[in-house]
């Protein structure tokens, strides 16, 4: 694990807002859809927003200062650095109840954090939107309220841990209690006679949940998107995990994105081009704007409309659209047009076609004959 202070580039006096200032400027440097093609970016912009975790809490940043990386992630886990005891977090359950667990999809020692993917429109990422979310996560058992005994029985105190649902042990490298929950009552401190049917015991089942998700427009592809203890219940008396919801953006089919501007390619005619004159291009919210070109526009010259970007969720405002010329060419001309052309190229002192073919080869025959 690098120091945190080294991977923003801040010193150690660095405020908090020094802090979230350096991790928006790197973050925005290293996100991996801004670097496609560099494998290294996603590790990069990891190790970033690990860095932020630690040094914009202030209980993490006090525990690394003084310990180090390992009191950083004691804090994290509630541990000694953080004013308590080392929590092993299940690492000795076993038995039925670590497979009923296994049939929840829960692991030993997770926290009940969820990843899920919801997928926008381009639109939608632009201006923002409200979607609902309908996903599965474990939560207590309705039947028994969480303690995985059968209604109207009894449960009785755990004789190892003395219904504290925890037991210690002293760790001679440390002089520091280490606490692990009681694998005979599995934390709870009493022990279940009567398993409660519908969650075997467990006191946890899997449940549907439908929640809306608020969106803020000028969001990005890849953007994580945390709702707060909306993951599974890993045990009764704890606090459920977060849902991670990740955010993909569906690619738009005249639309690309640079920044909080749209970019877009649009054809004009000759004439327009040589004499300039007023078209009219689409916009993100769908309707057509009236768009004045310049006598003499090249192909590829970009036209900027003010305002009619992204939505900027920093400064407030919109981006622009960013709209680039192309020039149509005529793929069948009569008799008469190609004289009107041929005419005109004379006029402006170019060489006809053919006559530019000859002159070429006759080079090319002079240089290898």
């Amino acid at each position: 694990m690098r120091d945190p202070y080294d991977v923003l580039g801040v010193d150690r006096s660095a405020t908090q807002d020094e802090i979230k200032s350096a991790f928006r400027k790197l973050a925005a440097q290293h996100h991996p859809d801004k670097n496609p093609g560099d494998d290294g970016a996603h590790q990069r912009f990891k190790e970033i927003n690990a860095a932020y975790q630690i040094l914009s809490d202030p209980q993490k940043r006090a525990a690394f200062d003084r310990f180090g990386p390992m009191g950083a992630n004691a804090a994290s886990a509630g541990g000694p650095f953080g004013g308590g005891a080392v929590d092993l977090n299940d690492l000795n359950i076993d038995g039925l109840f670590g497979d009923l667990l296994g049939a929840l999809g829960i692991k030993v020692g997770d926290r009940g954090n969820l990843q899920k993917e919801i997928r926008i429109s381009f639109e939608e990422a632009a201006f923002g939107c409200t979607k609902e979310i309908t996903y599965e996560r474990v939560v207590p058992c309705d039947d028994c309220g969480g303690v995985g005994a059968a209604k109207g029985t009894q449960t009785e105190r755990c004789s190892l841990c003395l219904g504290r649902g925890r037991v210690r042990m002293q760790q001679g490298v440390f002089p520091i209690a280490i606490e692990r929950p009681c694998t005979r009552c599995r934390g709870t401190g009493r022990i279940v006679l009567d398993p409660c049917k519908p969650c075997r015991g467990a006191g946890i089942v899997p449940k549907p949940r439908t929640i809306e998700v608020t969106i803020p427009g000028g969001i990005e592809n890849g953007t994580p998107w945390i709702v707060a203890r909306g993951g599974n219940c890993t045990r009764p008396d704890r606090a459920p995990g977060d849902l991670e919801l990740t955010i993909r953006v569906s690619p738009h089919e005249f639309f690309r994105r640079v920044g909080d501007d749209v970019v877009c390619s649009l054809p004009i005619s000759f004439p327009v081009a040589a004499l300039g004159g007023e078209i009219e291009v689409p916009t993100l919210e769908g309707k057509q704007r009236k768009l004045r070109i310049p006598a003499g526009t090249q192909p590829g010259a970009v036209v900027r409309v003010k305002g009619q970007g992204v939505t900027r969720r920093v400064m407030g405002g919109r981006g622009d659209q960013l709209v680039e010329i192309g020039i149509q060419i005529p793929t069948k001309l009569t008799d008469e047009q190609k004289e009107l052309i041929t005419r005109l190229a004379s006029t402006l002192g170019e060489v006809p076609q053919e006559a530019e073919h000859e002159s070429f080869m006759d080079k090319l025959k002079n240089l290898f004959g």
